[in-house]
This record gives structure tokens, C-alpha cells and sequence, in this order.
């Protein structure tokens, strides 16, 4: 291996782990400006990105146990966040969504990231931005294997 890939591998490696550690540090504080933890604003970015969810697939996708994601999803309940509906695939169970006007005082801080975001993807060509879209959903495929790998707790 060159010395210029293993220096690009390193560089790699430490955005990695440097964009993970802001990811967390921001939406922690945006979490905190919300008066919710980060477990409750990474529930609702599921919902948001994955459509209504049974409490079961919540807890799998995030990887709470499934006690957790109840207390969690009474919480976001209380604050006027997200909602139990009917599930109409299954009358034995019911659908989480969101609640998108009581998402509002969180509007600002990620539209101000996404345009933030959107001036770096403007300084990248297209085929760069398809490089950089293809590793960033790898990546996430290899980090979600890594963590469902993991012994659960008490294991």
C-alpha cells in the first residue's frame, strides 16, 4: 500500500470518528434546547425518516430495549411530539408518528445545518457526490452490522 493511501486511510478514519463525535455533540445540544435526552431525538429522526413505527421496530432500529422505548415514547407523548395511532396492518398493535407541529422549536438548528451541509455538497461534482453518498451508506451499513453484533446488555 502507498504512503499516500495509508495517510488518506488514516485521514479517513480520524473524519470518521471526528464526524461522529459532532453528530453526537450536536444533536445532544439540540436534544437539550428541546428539553428531550439524545434517545428521544434519535427516536423521532427514526420516525421521521422511516414513516410510523410499532414500539417493536423502534426499539430495533434504535437498539433500546423494549421497556425503554415505552417510557420513551410516553415522554414524547407528554411534550406533544408523536402519537399512537392504530396500526392498519394489525389491529393487535399501533403505529408511532410524529407530531410535526410540536417539532417546530427544532426547525431552526437543522435547517441552518442542512444549509450549512448544502453549501459544502455545492463544492463537490457530481461524481464526487455520488463517491461520497455511496461510502456514507456503507459506512452507516457497517457501523448498524457492527452494533446489532454486539452482546445485548447482560449477555
Amino acid at each position: 500500500m502507498s504512503t499516500e493511501r495509508e495517510s488518506l486511510m488514516r485521514e479517513l478514519d480520524n473524519g470518521g470518528r471526528a464526524l461522529a463525535t459532532a453528530a453526537v455533540l450536536f444533536h445532544t445540544a439540540v436534544a437539550a434546547l428541546s428539553g428531550l435526552s439524545a434517545s428521544d431525538q434519535r427516536a423521532l429522526d427514526l420516525i421521521e425518516r422511516h414513516g410510523p413505527l410499532t414500539a417493536g421496530e423502534l426499539a430495533e432500529r434504535s437498539g433500546l430495549a423494549p421497556a425503554s422505548v415505552t417510557g420513551l415514547l410516553s415522554r414524547l407523548e407528554r411534550k406533544g411530539l408523536a402519537r399512537r395511532v392504530p396500526n392498519p396492518n394489525d389491529r393487535r398493535s399501533v403505529l408511532v408518528e410524529l407530531v410535526y407541529e410540536g417539532l417546530t422549536a427544532m426547525g431552526p438548528h437543522f435547517l441552518e445545518l442542512g444549509r450549512s451541509l448544502h453549501q459544502l455538497y455545492d463544492t463537490f461534482d457530481e461524481k464526487e457526490l455520488a463517491a461520497i453518498a455511496r461510502f456514507l451508506r456503507e459506512a452507516a451499513r457497517i457501523q448498524q452490522d457492527a452494533a446489532a453484533r454486539l452482546p445485548a446488555p447482560g449477555d
